[in-house]
This record gives structure tokens, C-alpha cells and sequence, in this order.
């Protein structure tokens, strides 16, 4: 097991939607004693910055973040959503084991920038996200299905236009994935997993037969036909809509 957590975004109490990102050197120190305290471990294997403060030189919180794993807390560094220039910036400063960002069938916005120079790099690749938040699982029908409280609902892919835009590339999904004998999720998380021996997607669950599902992705196999099937259909950029509400968007590293 590797254990992971991530810190650097902070809430505004009086306004929950929005979000900032803290990573001053002394609120490094801090968050994670206090994941040691509440994940009750004297280590976190995988420590990673959720998102860069563009207030603050990146050398400053990984080298606040190196002096974690020169004091026994934590094991390895990664970052979430970082940029190419910051990706060099911080790799200079100690070595980054991961980069997690957000990779599937309709999100391929790092394939040309930071994915290269993470290989370049030797930093390993944890896709979040990679069912597409679910809606490349076929599960949605409309969007009055999306339940009351659901981040989704603020998400402007899952929205109006954008959602109808979308299901239409979710039916080729389900399409091929029905002709394979998978699963939409299956075929979508195969997809993720066959972008190389570096990648390590991490689909989030709640259930355990849905673990079991995910898990059995790995048997599913494409043909270079398939693939390129794939890649007609979900081009880069091919998704309608921001993957961000704007609150969120100015967080995200370019």
C-alpha cells in the first residue's frame, strides 16, 4: 500500500465554492504534522502539493517540503496540476516522484506540455479523474440525474449545452465498450492505462463491487484500431466546456 495525501488548498469559510492555495514554508510544516496526527502514522509515503501558489517561488515550498522527507515525515514528493516550467523548476529542487493531474478519454489538456517533460524527468504519472468524474461510465442520462449537492453540478461539463455536447461522446464509449464485452468504465480506465508503464490512475470509489470492476480493466486490450478510433472521437480538446467552474480554473498551473 502507498499511502497519499495532498496539501496547499485552502477554503473560504464565507464562501464555499471559492478555493486559494497556500504554500508558504511554514503552512508546508504544519499541514503535515497535522495529516501525521490525523492519519495516525509517523509517514506519509506520498506527500503532495494539491495545487502551486503562484504567490510564493515553487523552490520555496518543495524546499520546505525536501526538509519533510530529510526529517523521516514523508518518503516522496509529488505535485497536482503543475505546470511544465514549474514541474523543472521544482524537480531542481528535489526529486518529484509523481505528478497527479486530471487524464481521461475527454481531459488531455497536459498531453502536449507537462506529461513530456514529466518522462523526461523520470516522474511517474497519477491520473486523476480518469472515468471523466464518472460521465464516461455511461451513468448519466441527463443532467437532472446528477443528485442535489453533487460537485457535478457546478461543473460547467455537466451543464446545459455542454452536457448534451458531451453525451454524444459518451454513446462511442459505450458503443465500443459494449462491442468489447467491458464496461464503459472499464474501457475508459484501459484507455488510461495504456498510455504507458508510467501512468497510475487512480479512479475514485465508494463501493466495493466497483473496485472490483475497475480493477478488472487491466484484461481489457485495445488494437491499434481501436485506438485510433479512440483518438477520432475524443480528440484533444474535444470536450465541451471548462473542467473548472471559474473559481477553480485560476488554481490550475499552466
Amino acid at each position: 500500500m502507498v499511502l497519499a495525501t495532498k496539501f496547499g488548498i485552502v477554503r473560504d469559510p464565507a464562501h464555499p465554492d471559492r478555493r486559494g492555495a497556500n504554500g508558504r514554508p511554514e503552512y508546508v510544516k504544519t499541514s503535515c504534522e497535522a495529516s501525521l496526527r490525523q492519519l495516525n502514522t509517523p509517514y506519509i509515503d506520498l506527500y503532495y502539493l494539491h495545487r502551486i501558489d503562484k504567490s510564493v517561488p515553487i523552490e520555496e515550498t518543495v524546499g520546505a517540503m525536501a526538509n519533510l522527507v530529510a526529517e523521516g515525515k514523508v518518503r516522496y514528493l509529488g505535485l497536482s496540476e503543475a505546470g511544465p516550467n514549474n514541474l523543472r523548476r521544482a524537480s531542481a529542487t528535489h526529486a518529484i516522484s509523481a505528478l497527479q493531474s486530471e487524464w481521461s478519454l475527454w481531459t488531455r489538456d497536459w498531453e502536449a506540455d507537462a506529461f513530456p517533460v514529466a518522462r523526461e524527468l523520470g516522474i511517474g504519472i497519477v491520473p486523476y479523474s480518469p472515468l471523466g468524474r464518472g460521465f464516461l461510465t455511461g451513468r448519466f442520462a441527463n443532467a437532472e440525474e446528477i443528485p442535489e449537492g453533487d460537485y457535478r453540478r457546478s461543473s460547467p461539463r455537466f451543464q446545459g449545452e455542454h452536457f448534451v455536447a458531451n453525451r454524444t461522446l459518451v454513446d462511442a464509449v459505450v458503443q465500443m465498450a459494449t462491442s468489447k464485452g467491458c464496461t464503459p468504465a472499464q474501457l475508459a480506465l484501459a484507455w488510461v492505462l495504456s498510455r504507458g508503464e508510467d501512468v497510475v490512475p487512480i479512479p475514485g470509489t465508494t463501493k466495493v463491487a466497483r473496485l472490483d470492476e475497475n480493477a478488472a480493466a487491466i484484461d481489457v486490450a485495445f488494437s491499434a484500431t481501436d485506438l485510433a478510433r479512440l483518438s477520432e472521437i475524443l480528440r484533444v480538446n474535444t470536450a465541451s466546456g471548462e473542467r473548472y467552474p471559474a473559481g477553480m480554473s485560476v488554481l490550475v498551473d499552466k
